[in-house]
């Protein structure tokens, strides 16, 4: 398989530009400073003559460099600040928890700078992060026989209708469908190559889709038409086990999945994405090698456009199809990940150019 690490200039490029496609594929030394970054890293950018770049932040720090202090370059990225960890913690413990500002600067936070971090990585406020918590639980209640207006009441709610018209505005749907709709629990994990979005039914993961694919709207609409349900951040009894075991495969500790999945789509799609799981780790094949694998020969664009829509990226290891030539080719996350991801599961250590 054809490997081309970009080379320094467009690495160079990269930090310029704060590029985020680059995150988890470099980290760059300051010869000046004697600290490292990671490429999107807001501090003053250096020359390049005073530079070089390293694969890992491994490499680094073992040529020496320490960590930067602002972008915090041995964190993945999105990793919550110290300051916000308690606050987080308390969420988690009790999802049902209501807080004003006045709580939160009794907690020693400002709350604009709450707002801000929860803007800036769940794309909502603080304040609707928190009712979507609350409703998610009150929907799992209902859904499991409980009544609406104690489950209502029980949730803080003042009024039924108070709680019905904001289950509805969040969930899609009033409380007394609860039965008979869906909600697709959302969250957030963080890896080495930048935080994945996770969805889940009862049943099991239906969504793992780096946050800043450009088809993630689509792939979040064309799911809940097709679930018929709603994307509510909140909590999953699949999650604890998927970012381990996400966590055990960047690690290297991993080489299989065993996460229940469900994962509507036509009865090709689920062909395709069948086949997919047949690939071993380490290995890949062509888009031709997969398509007479599933027994369609002649559908190589098909299985092609399949794989594209697989909305399960890592444990549905379309990364590890590539072009005939041996190039990598259609990859939603982006082609430094299926890069990264390939060479993740040989077991090569690459090392880029100062």
């Amino acid at each position: 398989m054809k490997r081309s690490w970009p080379d320094g200039e467009t690495l160079y490029a990269a930090l310029v530009e704060k590029d985020s496609k680059f995150e988890g594929i470099f980290v760059v030394g300051v010869k000046t400073t004697g600290i490292f970054c990671r490429p999107t890293c807001t501090a003053r950018k250096p020359k390049r003559e005073n530079v070089e770049f390293f694969a890992s932040a491994r490499d680094a720090l073992l040529h020496g460099y320490r960590p930067c202090k602002l972008c915090t370059p041995l964190e993945p990225k999105g990793t919550a600040p110290g300051w916000l960890k308690p606050l987080l913690e308390e969420i988690n413990n009790d999802p049902l928890i209501r807080l004003k500002d006045s709580d939160l600067r009794d907690r020693g936070l400002e709350p604009s700078r709450v707002r801000y971090w929860f803007k800036k990585h769940h794309q909502m406020t603080f304040q609707a992060y928190l009712r979507a918590l609350r409703i998610g639980q009150a929907f799992g209640r209902i859904r499991h026989g409980e009544q609406v207006t104690g489950t209502a009441f029980d949730s803080g709610y003042e009024s039924l209708s108070g709680f019905a018209d904001q289950f509805k505005k969040t969930a899609g749907f009033s409380p007394r469908q609860s039965r008979e709709r869906q909600i697709i629990a959302t969250t957030r994990i963080l890896t080495p190559l930048g935080p994945l979005l996770a969805g889940a039914t009862a049943e099991g993961i239906c969504l793992l889709e780096f946050v800043d694919r450009r088809m993630l709207e689509t792939q979040l609409q064309r799911l809940s038409k097709l679930l018929n349900a709603e994307c509510v951040p909140g909590f999953s009894k699949h999650f604890d086990k998927l970012n381990g075991q996400l966590q055990e495969y960047f690690a290297g500790k991993r080489k299989e999945f065993d996460v229940p999945l469900l994962l509507p789509g036509t009865p090709f799609q689920q062909r395709v994405w069948a086949g997919l799981r047949t690939i071993a780790y380490g290995s890949s094949r062509s888009y031709k090698e997969q398509a007479e694998a599933i027994g369609h020969s002649k559908a190589v664009r098909a299985v092609a456009k399949a794989n594209g829509d697989n909305r399960v990226a890592i444990i549905i290891p379309c990364h590890r199809v590539i072009g005939a030539d041996g190039e990598l080719v259609g990859y939603g996350g982006g082609l430094w990940r299926k890069r990264y991801l390939l060479d993740l599961e040989s077991g090569q250590k690459t090392l880029l150019g100062a």
